[in-house]
């Protein structure tokens, strides 16, 4: 989790991306001689690979692109890229939404969002922690972090709040007819994951991340970006 957030560049939040979706995968089958702990953890592990396909496809379009894959880089010089992200898929929409395509993997948004319920097969404090709290917002954090490009393109960004809208509407529903506790943590986890994509589908990237307040900074959430 340190490395996938501290990390400057694409690649480095790319390894700690895959260390979170290892220990994740240990953790579901953590129970592994029960049937459904171990079909839970296999069931996350296949998905793991079209999560990581998606976000390299969209590094190597990205660097296509624009010829980096620094976090810092990419949003200073956000501003001269406006004119190749215009159009409805222009570069900078299509390197959006690859990246938006592994994010929803990662967070468990609509379609993506069927590992997250069977996730809770594993230890509950560490369930309640990894899978309802902290590894599965990484996707939110990959999409806030690359605030500077989603501004860019608004057909990204409603693309972004309609799937997360549409998750929090369907994921809070099924949770109202659960019976089981652990089944409730998980479709309650699931429709807060789509208000925050929701939030950073209105350009509210730091309403997202609970980053930013008035009493930190007297800038709009809006405004929010990585490395200033």
């Amino acid at each position: 989790m340190l490395l996938l957030v501290l990390g400057g560049n694409l690649p480095l939040l790319f390894v700690g991306w895959e260390g979170v979706g290892l220990c994740s995968y240990l953790l579901i089958g953590f129970w592994y001689k029960k049937d459904s702990a171990s079909a839970a953890g296999m069931k996350a592990f296949r998905g793991e690979p079209d999560r990581r396909r998606r976000l390299i496809l969209g590094m190597i379009y990205i660097f296509h692109q624009f010829g980096t894959l620094d976090l810092v880089d990419l949003a200073t010089n956000a501003g001269g890229l406006i004119h190749e992200g215009a159009g409805v898929l222009g570069p900078v929409t299509i390197a959006c939404l690859l990246l938006f395509l592994g994010a929803c993997g990662k967070s468990a948004q609509i379609p993506l969002q069927v590992w997250l319920p069977d996730a809770m097969e594993g230890p509950t404090p560490v369930s309640a922690l990894i899978h309802a709290a902290t590894m599965v917002t990484a996707g939110v954090y990959l999409v806030a972090r690359l605030a500077p490009l989603y501004h860019l393109s608004e057909t990204a960004l409603t693309v972004v709040g309609i799937v997360g809208a549409a998750t929090a509407l369907m994921a809070a529903t099924i949770a109202l007819v659960q019976t089981d506790i652990k089944k409730v943590l998980a479709y309650s986890t699931v429709s807060q994951l789509g208000y925050m994509f929701l939030a950073c589908g209105v350009g509210a990237f730091g309403v997202a991340v609970f980053t930013c307040s008035p009493t930190r900074s007297s800038r709009p959430c809006s405004s929010w970006a990585p490395g200033r």
